[in-house]
């Protein structure tokens, strides 16, 4: 029997003997996705689906210990698949406890950028956030969470959409919306945090795909360890990140989709990928990582995807375990839908995605644009 079924069936017994705890806790309670206690594990909440390390192969290895929180809820990127995909290895080949959470439809089916969430109070424990969120507006009390966590500097990875993750709120959290002109915040979360907000496309989505060319600086940085030919599927996006930033690559905006195309004459290359730190409450100061690609396609790409695990791990201030001859590898089938509005798979619980070898996702399953 292989590693992944011996896994798989281990975490089986788990969740049958916790959801009888649960049955047994909650008997004679009418639980919905909202009256559920939005605890830490993917039984209990709804929008979350769990990949402890410890029920790996690598269950000591450097990771172990430490906890990653993905929050997923964009519109067209697909961050739904890219996140949980990038979730598990960082689990089975680290050691990692990695929580993903989605945001759902009102009956518990993942619906990209729906601002439906719950259980963020996860941040609190959490060593690492990674982003792939799209003007969100969630609800005052899971806001707080990423509040407080953004008051503690904890790191964070932030892809694509997530230099505009949040839009449209309104009280006390509102100077964190992505076009917000007070000057206590310009351009709230993304500019102050990740080093940029929403600037505009800068390559046409479906038509013109990109190189990411390391500049000078990336050659000893180690998020650049191993990594080389990145191309990305996801089209351009412009950035002038904040001065204290530290660009590591440029797009080359290319006239096809395929690595051979012609770059673009009129598109200058400009930064899409960076680092910076941002500083929390007193003294605090939390590294950031900021790509402006992301794309569930992109991580095909096994240059992009080892940029993006170096990432996760220099984030986390492990530079010193990152090598180039890193397994980098998808744990379990990975098949990701071409990125579009409304192109996701329909009929998907964060639970179906649960377990190492679960498809993300069911190529069975419809999408918006099949319907």
């Amino acid at each position: 029997m292989s590693v992944i079924a011996q896994s798989k069936i281990k975490l089986l017994i788990a969740e049958s003997v916790a959801l009888s705890t649960l049955l047994i806790l909650t008997a004679g309670c009418n639980l919905n996705a909202q009256e559920v206690s939005p605890g830490a594990n993917s039984i209990a909440n709804p929008h979350l689906v769990t990949y402890d390390g410890a029920e790996g192969p690598h269950a000591d290895g450097p990771g172990a210990g430490k906890h990653i929180v993905f929050l997923s809820g964009d519109h067209e990127y697909r961050s739904e698949e890219i996140l949980p995909a990038m979730a598990r290895i960082l689990a089975w080949n680290f050691g990692f406890k990695t929580s993903v959470f989605f945001t759902l439809d009102e009956d518990g089916f993942i619906e990209p950028g729906s601002s439906r969430i719950a259980g963020l109070e996860a941040l609190k424990s959490a060593d690492l956030l990674i982003m792939g969120l799209r003007f969100q507006h969630f609800p005052d009390e899971e806001m707080q969470h990423i509040v407080d966590y953004l008051d503690r500097a904890g790191p964070i990875v932030g892809i694509r959409t997530s230099t505009h993750a949040f839009s449209g709120i309104e009280g006390q959290f509102a100077k964190y919306n992505w076009n917000y002109e007070g000057d206590d915040y310009l351009k709230g979360f993304g500019r102050q945090v990740l080093g940029e907000t929403w600037a505009g496309h800068y390559g046409t989505n479906h038509e013109q795909s990109s190189l990411v060319i390391p500049l000078e600086l990336a050659a000893e940085h180690p998020i650049f360890r191993g990594v080389s030919d990145v191309h990305v599927q996801s089209g351009g996006y412009f950035a002038d990140p904040m001065p204290n930033s530290t660009p590591l690559a440029v797009g080359r905006v290319l006239k096809g989709m395929t690595a051979d195309a012609q770059p673009d004459p009129e598109k200058e290359e400009v930064p899409v990928v960076w680092t910076r730190s941002y500083s929390g409450v007193g003294s605090a100061e939390g590294r950031v990582f900021t790509t402006t690609h992301g794309a569930s396609e992109d991580f095909l790409n096994d240059g992009f995807r080892r940029m993006m695990i170096n990432a996760a791990l220099w984030a986390s201030g492990m530079e010193n375990v990152i090598s180039g001859e890193m397994n980098v590898d998808f744990i379990g089938p990975y098949n990701p839908v071409g990125f579009a509005f409304d192109g996701y798979r329909l009929g998907v619980r964060p639970s179906d995605l649960a377990g190492w070898d679960t498809p993300i996702m069911d190529s069975s399953k419809p999408t918006t644009e099949d319907s």
